[in-house]
């Protein structure tokens, strides 16, 4: 391992394959529903929040239908939260009594998560938060508290122990929650060195402060020059909120196309109720996905970086097809008023087609440039061409 945190391993080509996973934020704060955040923006004393986990016994908990929605809205992985910033630990830790297991639900969830996600053929992520808003050492730091850091420093690696140990394969590891202590405050190469070591093959974020093998812009789409994943909600916010909005099917889809058309991922998150059923909102967003991704997946899967075109066209590509996504609404409305030219094509076309419909669209190549006349009705939700390329 290098000091930056990459494996020296060959990057595992599922990740940019997949380009399509799903984000799973939930704990003790899905009871409170004010958000996850909860405990630390109402200063909840640690006593009182604790409360909650008397009450955290999900009677809807089931990964199988989580894995199912996922599966059917076209993603490829999953990435569950085993601990957020309030210490709930939604496994069997050995060095933490704040588990499910050790609380009124007598549940391993990650268990049962992990064995879904395979059932499914989704590839295994896990989150877990580096901060522990219960452990006073952390808000002390290692130069005011060297010794309580040091113990806490002890229990973090050996959580990421437990993780790394007791659920067979893992593909993905999601550490958050490292601020505002340097790399070295939180021994992340001794902590990423452990996981390598464990876990063979597995991908690492780049949010223990060292690189690792991809990075994780939030709420934003920031391409790299290496593999890179935006994490989104489809709420407000990231843990359950009884206020939340969920966004609309155009804003899903346009940021997953421009994730793909700059390979990278979209990362989508859902934040389940304290019961453990998704809300319906979310799930009703997650058909209308799948439905656009059963005629339209092989854009997405595998997209490579389209570079030629003209700024304004949102294009992936996927080995010899090219897709061009018009996005209603946003300065290119779908070109109905007649033929309309797209620069930019390097390569001899030699059919193009609408992948909602099927339907042929006519079309004339010249060198460097296509014409093509596509039919009046829009195909919502999202107005998609395809383009075959010659060799």
């Amino acid at each position: 391992m290098s000091k930056s945190g990459a494996s020296s391993q060959e990057f595992p080509a599922w990740f940019n394959e997949s380009r399509f996973g799903l984000f799973i934020h939930w704990g003790l704060y899905s009871i409170h529903a004010e958000g996850e955040w909860a405990m630390f923006n109402e200063k909840i004393p640690v006593e009182e929040y604790a409360k909650l986990a008397d009450q955290f016994c999900p009677k809807q908990f089931d990964p199988d239908l989580w894995m199912a929605d996922a599966v059917a809205a076209g993603m490829r992985y999953a990435v569950l939260t085993t601990r957020h910033h309030d210490g709930f630990c939604l496994w069997d830790s050995q060095v933490s009594d704040f588990t499910s297991v050790k609380t009124v639900a007598r549940r391993d969830f990650m268990a049962d998560y992990v064995v879904a996600c395979r059932r499914a053929g989704l590839k295994v992520g896990l989150y877990y938060s580096l901060l522990d808003w219960r452990m006073p050492a952390y808000f002390d730091g290692p130069v005011k508290n060297p010794e309580g850091w040091r113990e806490f420093i002890t229990y973090v690696h050996a959580q990421v122990r437990e993780l790394c140990t007791n659920y067979g394969k893992v593909d993905v590891i999601w550490f958050d929650g490292c601020w505002p202590y340097d790399p070295e405050s939180w021994k992340s190469e001794e902590l990423i060195a452990m996981i390598r070591e464990l876990q063979p093959g597995i991908l690492i974020n780049d949010r223990t402060g060292l690189p690792g093998d991809f990075d994780t812009p939030e709420n934003a789409i920031i391409p790299s020059d290496r593999a890179w994943e935006s994490c989104q909600t489809m709420q407000t916010h990231w843990g359950y909120h009884r206020n939340d909005q969920v966004v609309g099917i155009w804003e899903v889809l346009n940021k997953l196309c421009v994730c793909a058309s700059k390979g990278g991922n979209l990362l989508l998150n859902v934040g389940p109720h304290a019961d453990g059923h998704f809300p319906k909102a979310c799930r009703d967003l997650l058909a209308e996905i799948g439905e656009w991704m059963k005629a339209h997946g092989e854009a997405i899967y595998g997209s490579v970086f389209v570079t030629g075109l003209y700024n304004y066209h949102l294009a992936t590509q996927n080995s010899d097809t090219l897709y061009l996504h018009f996005r209603w609404g946003e300065g290119l409305h779908w070109p109905s008023w007649g033929p309309y030219w797209i620069h930019g094509m390097t390569r001899r076309v030699t059919d193009v087609w609408i992948p909602a419909t099927g339907e042929k669209v006519p079309f004339r190549w010249e060198a460097g440039r296509v014409e093509i006349t596509v039919p009046a009705a829009y195909p919502k939700p999202f107005g998609t061409v395809a383009f075959k390329l010659a060799d």
